[in-house]
């Protein structure tokens, strides 16, 4: 009596990811290439943003630090994920036209500090001095 495992064991095969590319746009007045990547993954959970980014880097002979992906929705019953890839120039356009919090994500800007009534509570009492105290203000 030989013990059936439920679950197959992974083939080398089924391991991979393969990467498909559609609504391909070069968009110049943002320096980028932007597109929607479909990600087929069977057998396989979600495919890390790092790796894609990696493997959109060398389809498109580009440097992995400009490629950003986000967005990903996986397909019910898995297998199949959907997101958004863009492209850019360079990590100066990168810089420039991504929103902060993306940045944020990709480690090339830092996160505001306090909370946001912190924030608030500084910038009100700003308000209440003149000139030079309010840049001198203790932060």
């Amino acid at each position: 009596d030989e013990l059936v495992h439920p679950f197959p064991t992974r083939s080398p095969m089924s391991t991979q990811a393969t990467l498909r590319t559609r609504k391909f746009q070069t968009n110049r007045l943002l320096r980028r290439k932007q597109m929607i990547l479909d990600v087929l993954h069977p057998g396989r959970p979600n495919v890390p943003k790092s790796e894609l980014s990696e493997r959109l880097g060398k389809m498109y002979k580009t440097d992995p630090g400009n490629v950003v992906v986000f967005g990903f929705k996986t397909a019910f019953g898995g297998g199949r994920s959907t997101g958004f890839a863009l492209i850019y120039d360079d990590m100066s356009a990168l810089k420039e036209f991504e929103p902060h919090y993306r940045l944020v994500r990709a480690g090339l800007a830092t996160e505001r500090t306090g909370s946001r009534k912190q924030r608030k509570e500084r910038k009100n009492r700003a308000k209440k001095l003149k000139g030079t105290q309010k840049a001198t203000q203790r932060k």
